[in-house]
């Protein structure tokens, strides 16, 4: 059977996904400001926004800004240093619209696979003003280029959950759920698309702590997926962490991210 969402998905990775990500770059929220002509007015819907951290990027660029996301954790880490012109809800994609009103720009950064793609995409067209916008955010925050052993600690997250992707109670591909992108937006009605190049971001220095927590900021290596063999699990990945560092330490970069734009014609 396809996945289907359930509310295991990120169970346990609010606490890691503040440190572990890598932020989103300030030239990903310029070149949406240039491209939409964005002026601090009108409002931005974030869709399973996580703990804000693409929120935190965008919302100088409206007045008014709301992120929801379906787990009740990442909401509450969001709230927890929300920008003063955002609000948090626990809801679903596919629970909008939800009374929340119109938007000039509706944004999803890492979320939207996860959804019923044809049902969010027509109630998303819905709630765009004339001329708004839906905006993906092709970027993996998570991890990128540099030195750090990604493709040991997947080995070793493997021995541990086996070689299918852990996705709450069941599996699912490598690339995760199917991408209908395309196919919903064009049934919605949007307008064609405009993919905006965003360059890889700067290099960051990324710690021990800052590596294990991207792995468990990971639906596929979320915390709960481990059991009673957590514990078990974290020290065997420091371990793999010491026996590989580099001698000026561990570094890594968003690799070259995309901004894919729909307009609601």
């Amino acid at each position: 059977m396809p996945w289907r969402w359930d509310p295991t998905l990120y169970e346990g990775s609010a606490a890691y996904y503040q440190r572990g990500r890598m932020p989103y770059p300030q030239a990903l929220a310029d070149a949406l400001c240039d491209e939409l002509a964005l002026d601090g007015t009108g409002r931005l819907l974030d869709v399973g926004c996580g703990p804000g951290k693409l929120t935190d990027v965008l919302a100088p660029l409206f007045a008014e800004v709301i992120g929801i996301d379906a787990d009740a954790a990442m909401v509450a880490e969001a709230t927890r240093h929300a920008p003063p012109n955002a609000t948090f809800r626990q809801l679903r994609g596919e629970e909008l619209p939800a009374d929340l009103g119109a938007f000039d720009v509706i944004a999803f950064a890492q979320s939207f696979h996860w959804m019923d793609q044809m049902r969010v995409a027509a109630t998303v067209h819905s709630m765009l003003r004339a001329d708004g916008a839906f905006v993906t955010v092709g970027a993996m925050t998570h991890q990128g280029e540099g030195n750090v052993p990604r493709a040991a600690i997947k080995e070793l997250v493997e021995s541990y959950l086996g070689p299918g992707r852990r996705a709450g109670q069941s599996t699912v591909s490598d690339e995760g759920p199917p991408w209908n992108a395309t196919e919903a937006l064009d049934a919605a009605g949007f307008g064609p698309p405009i993919e905006i190049p965003v360059p890889a971001g700067q290099m960051y220095e990324r710690s021990e702590d800052d590596i294990v927590a991207s792995v468990f900021s990971q639906s596929s290596s979320a915390p709960h997926l481990f059991g009673a063999r957590l514990g078990e699990f974290e020290s065997d990945m420091r371990a793999l962490l010491r026996s590989h560092i580099p001698a000026d330490g561990y570094r890594e970069r968003l690799r070259d991210e995309a901004l894919l734009i729909r307009r609601r014609d």
